[in-house]
């Protein structure tokens, strides 16, 4: 295994439900989450309120195991809040401005590692102060950079992110977030191909939701994957970072991508089963780290 770590840029909040219920979330948060439950030790790169919710961040990432040490605590901003809403199982997010993942300081971070791969979405870069911390980063990083498409209005701009999609070596988005992007290609196909010339990518992947997802290289390798199975939806939060997760566990690991592909659908897939994006049962992970070989992390 590859000794430089993988860093994860962004948000970290809680997703707050209609039954009243707080989880843990955050799309890159939820990438190091199930990453650090599969075996390895993510570097989160994020900010967090001086409030009772940092505080059940940093519990429930210490009981987890996770590197804290780039946690920032931000004493005038709040710790993220979103608030979701269901219809009939597929998510809509309330996203609150001028929460603590939008300040992400420079100064405040310990950049002493190299990284092998920086992970980042796009709704952390919708300020300036989490935008020049991440261009900071990005400026002496030698590894390879995955960026994770979340198109939430009014969160984003059209040129600002076409910026950030000129440095990515691995693009992942949703065929709604294609079609935004790529609204005059008539297929999914054509869409990819021509995003991933536009911006010089080595890999492409567009998740379709219950038709699983497509991926494109630029040797011109297709490889798309279905559900095996039709899985007992209980909500759809999160299912696309769970994916995500697998892709840059498997892209670390060196595994093919077409067993990349295979297991982070069947990975999605049973996600989608739990209510929320993060599950706390270590032994959800475990049946994947033991049928996928790899190491039990209190080994």
């Amino acid at each position: 295994m590859k000794t430089k770590p993988i860093a994860i840029f962004g948000e970290v909040l809680f997703d707050h439900f209609p039954d009243g219920k707080k989880i843990l979330g955050g799309a890159p948060f939820n990438v190091a989450w199930h990453l650090q439950a599969l075996g390895l030790r993510p570097d989160v790169m994020s900010r967090v309120g001086e409030d009772v919710q940092a505080l059940q961040i940093q519990l429930m990432m210490y009981s987890w195991g996770m590197n804290a040490a780039n946690l920032q605590i931000d004493s005038e901003h709040p710790t993220g809040h979103v608030v979701v809403s269901l219809d009939n199982g597929e998510p809509n997010y309330a996203i609150l401005d001028d929460q603590a993942y939008d300040f992400i300081a420079v100064e405040d971070l310990d950049l002493s590692d190299s990284y092998a791969i920086v992970y980042h979405g796009s709704l952390a870069l919708r300020h300036e102060s989490s935008e020049q911390t991440l261009k900071h980063i990005l400026k002496n990083h030698q590894g390879k950079v995955f960026v994770d498409v979340n198109l939430r209005h009014p969160w984003w701009q059209a040129e600002r992110l076409d910026e950030w999609l000129h440095h990515a070596d691995w693009l992942k988005l949703n065929r709604d977030e294609l079609r935004q992007l790529s609204p005059e290609s008539e297929d999914i196909t054509g869409a990819m191909h021509k995003m991933l010339t536009h911006y010089k990518l080595e890999l492409l992947v567009v998740t379709l939701g219950s038709e699983g997802a497509v991926a494109l290289t630029e040797g011109g390798e297709l490889v798309s994957v279905r559900p095996q199975a039709t899985p007992l939806l209980i909500d759809t939060v999160g299912a696309g970072d769970a994916f995500t997760a697998v892709l840059l566990l498997g892209l670390y690991l060196g595994w093919s991508l077409s067993l990349t592909m295979e297991r982070a659908q069947a990975f999605a897939s049973a996600l989608v089963e739990l209510p929320g994006a993060t599950v706390q049962n270590i032994d959800f992970y475990r049946s994947f780290a033991d049928s996928w070989c790899l190491p039990r992390t209190d080994d």
